[in-house]
């Protein structure tokens, strides 16, 4: 995990969900694909749906899409977007993903070296060089089988600032969800080729323990392929079915919420705006998935120092401290952690971290709660 950002404080970030109308453009043809990780070039049937130009309602420095759908064998799919400019001028389409539930056809990648006047892709986020007001989607469904369900673009701006006040507890005061623990370094030393093995799958056990709590993830036949005495299969499954080739990481962010979506769960990749906002997930059932970093000395009682790492809150105190299931423990019976609300709060928040990015991922029968505009 490298990027960080944080927000203004007004309008603070937005989630557009882009649904593909009849209204919008769509063409079909044939395109050539090299993969750069060793398929080879194919040529792929292909559908494209480009979305109307979508006004922010602010100057945003920041886009990161979020999708969930199906790429099952035999198909894959691309999203992109471009965007326009506070002095109007448009982008080019710049590759935001490319996504397929396994890697028998093409490997699963985002795509670096995309740098130009306009802006740039770091792993999964645009970075736009000047203010950006609006933005376009494009999805490309390559080969059969490949859907969208759903496509969220979430727009944001970044200006600097090295701490962040600590908000008031709300809702979820002595709320705690059932989320059952999983420490990564339960799996260390399993499948290295995956961003350097368990050791480092922050991000795929949080996951996995989220699908856990909704009663969802791979069956046992998906799981045959795990070595017998995996102290939870469920985990090396998404580690692998998350893995971005090109970042060679597990932290991907839409890739996370595109393998929730495999399994029936909606989900977006947004920025909540403080504590506050997150203890409403709770109040409603929904756990968070959240990204940070930190120094030991600045989260007390984490025992660790980290540039990026994402963990699961599952609840909060009675006093408003932050009940999180954090997969850095050294083993399941301690990956249940209370930390300080002021402290995380300022180390998810602040501007040397992730600027408060969360995972939302959830059955479409469960409601998310009232929304000021980021979600």
């Amino acid at each position: 995990m490298k990027r960080v950002a944080t927000l203004l404080p007004a309008d603070l970030g937005r989630v557009r969900l882009h649904r593909f109308a009849p209204g919008e453009h769509r063409e079909s043809g044939r395109a050539s694909y090299l993969d750069p990780f060793g398929h080879g070039e194919r040529a792929w049937p292909y559908t494209r749906w480009t979305g109307d130009e979508r006004l922010i309602g602010f100057p945003a420095t920041e886009l990161v899409c979020s999708w969930t759908g199906d790429a099952p064998a035999g198909g894959w799919l691309e999203v992109e977007l471009r965007a326009r400019t506070s002095a109007g001028a448009l982008t080019g389409w710049y590759v935001m993903g490319r996504w397929a539930e396994g890697d028998t056809d093409v490997h699963r990648t985002s795509l670096p070296g995309q740098g130009d006047a306009g802006g740039d892709v770091a792993v999964d986020t645009f970075v736009a060089k000047a203010p950006v007001v609006a933005f376009q989607a494009r999805v490309t469904l390559y080969g059969v089988g490949a859907r969208v369900r759903s496509l969220a673009v979430m727009a944001s701006a970044v200006p600097r600032r090295g701490s962040v006040p600590v908000s008031a507890p709300g809702a979820a005061r002595g709320v705690e969800l059932d989320v059952r623990p999983r420490s990564q370094h339960a799996h260390d030393g399993h499948h290295p080729q995956w961003d350097g093995g368990g050791g480092s799958w922050c991000s795929p056990v949080s996951l996995a323990m989220v699908l856990d709590f909704w009663g969802r993830g791979p069956d046992g036949d998906e799981l045959a392929w795990v070595a017998d005495g995996d102290p939870c299969p469920a985990v090396d499954h998404a580690a692998r079915d998350i893995y971005d080739h090109s970042y060679q990481g597990t932290g991907n962010w839409p890739f996370n919420v595109a393998y929730a979506g495999r399994y029936g769960l909606d989900g977006f990749v947004t920025r909540l705006r403080s504590l506050a906002e997150l203890e409403r997930f709770v109040a409603a059932g929904i756990p968070v998935i959240t990204s940070q970093s930190f120094k030991e000395s600045e989260l007390p009682g984490a025992g660790y120092s980290t540039s990026g790492h994402i963990m699961v809150v599952a609840g909060f105190t009675a006093a408003g401290d932050v009940i999180a299931r954090d997969p850095a423990a050294p083993d399941d019976g301690s990956v249940r952690r209370v930390y300080p609300r002021a402290a995380f709060e300022n180390v998810w928040l602040r501007s040397s971290s992730s600027g408060g990015i969360v995972y939302v991922v959830h059955p479409p029968e469960v409601p998310l709660p009232p929304s000021d505009g980021n979600w």
